[in-house]
């Protein structure tokens, strides 16, 4: 069987910084102190844009630090991949995991994946950014990105600049973000302590982990470009490939845990069921959430796509509440 080991190449390391909204970032000049490879405890609550150089190209990431953050105790990480054509601010925006981490004390991580020209600004429509979520279909996957090699240097860089708790690393990501959270999660699999994939596909059926990660799951039934029932997946006259039912998905993943047992409700409202398909010492390891009717939104976030594309908004759980829910069960 095939792993990946993660890999830090030549990092160089980079702080910069930057502007969410109308709030500028805290930062401090201590470049040469990373270049030493001596940790740096000057760190106060905020964002910032930190960069790592993988195979000769510099990637970028955003880290937010949770209020009172001081360094001197472990906390969990929540990495959270942007759709296709977004952004790390757009997920910040969209999904309020930087607010989460304030209340519940984990460092949240937004990377940025690559756009299609990196020397033009990323944009939705004229040079939108994507991620290698193995399905070599568009964008990243096409070009063959080292996106998963990124995260383990980022995985390293973090390791070297924070207090982490290296048994609670999370993964999580949107549309075409969840399908790299999916890879990631197979590709480093004794690295990631949980997986909560939101609104996309699984492109990599036939790569088994290295062990079962856990996993919660959550789309909406009415979804076009994450069709609940499989098929071609398509924005306007373009087509991204043929995906499985989410059916066929969850059945390979309850493969994948050794599932036994018939799947039972834990969650039932309004249209929206949470199943759970696997338990290990009482503690849920596989859990599905469908939504009636919803489409390619973060449920309980904020709608980046008009409705003409990405159907209609219903739902009224939070998905940033119910995985961090879901995390806080599962280390490694």
């Amino acid at each position: 069987m095939k792993k990946s080991t993660p890999v830090l190449l030549a990092t160089v390391l980079v702080i910069t910084p930057i502007i969410l909204g109308a709030r500028i970032t805290r930062w401090r000049q201590t470049q040469d102190a990373f270049a030493s490879g001596t940790r740096v405890a000057e760190y106060t609550p905020g964002n910032y844009k930190l960069t790592v150089t993988v195979e000769d190209t510099p990637r970028e990431y955003i880290l937010h630090l949770p209020q009172h953050y001081t360094g001197k105790s472990p906390l969990p990480i929540v990495i959270m991949f942007h759709g296709g054509g977004g952004t790390a601010r757009n997920a910040i925006w969209q999904t309020e995991w930087a607010k989460k981490a304030d209340q519940e004390h984990f460092l949240a991580v937004f990377p940025e994946g690559t756009p299609h020209d990196p020397s033009r600004p990323a944009s939705f429509r004229r040079n939108p950014q994507t991620w290698n979520d193995g399905s070599e279909r568009i964008g990243a996957a096409a070009r063959h990105v080292a996106d998963v090699a990124f995260v383990a240097a980022m995985l390293n860089d973090l390791k070297e600049r924070f207090t982490i708790d290296a048994r609670r690393i999370y993964v999580t990501g949107f549309s075409n973000g969840a399908s790299m959270s999916f890879r990631v999660a197979r590709e480093l699999s004794q690295v990631i302590a949980a997986m909560a994939p939101v609104a996309g596909a699984d492109w990599l059926g036939d790569t088994p982990p290295g062990r079962a990660v856990p996993l919660l799951y959550i789309t909406g039934t009415a979804d076009p470009q994450n069709p609940f029932e499989g098929g071609e997946v398509r924005i306007g006259a373009t087509s991204y490939g043929q995906k499985a039912s989410t059916q066929d998905m969850i059945a390979n993943w309850v493969t994948i845990h050794g599932c036994s047992d018939e799947p039972r409700v834990v969650y039932e409202q309004e249209g929206e069921t949470g199943k759970a398909y696997c338990r290990h010492n009482g503690v849920d390891t596989m859990v599905v959430y469908t939504i009636v009717g919803h489409g390619h939104h973060w449920p309980g976030g904020r709608s980046a796509l008009p409705e003409r594309v990405a159907g209609k908004n219903v739902a009224t759980l939070n998905a940033t509440d119910v995985i961090w829910d879901f995390f806080q069960k599962h280390s490694k």
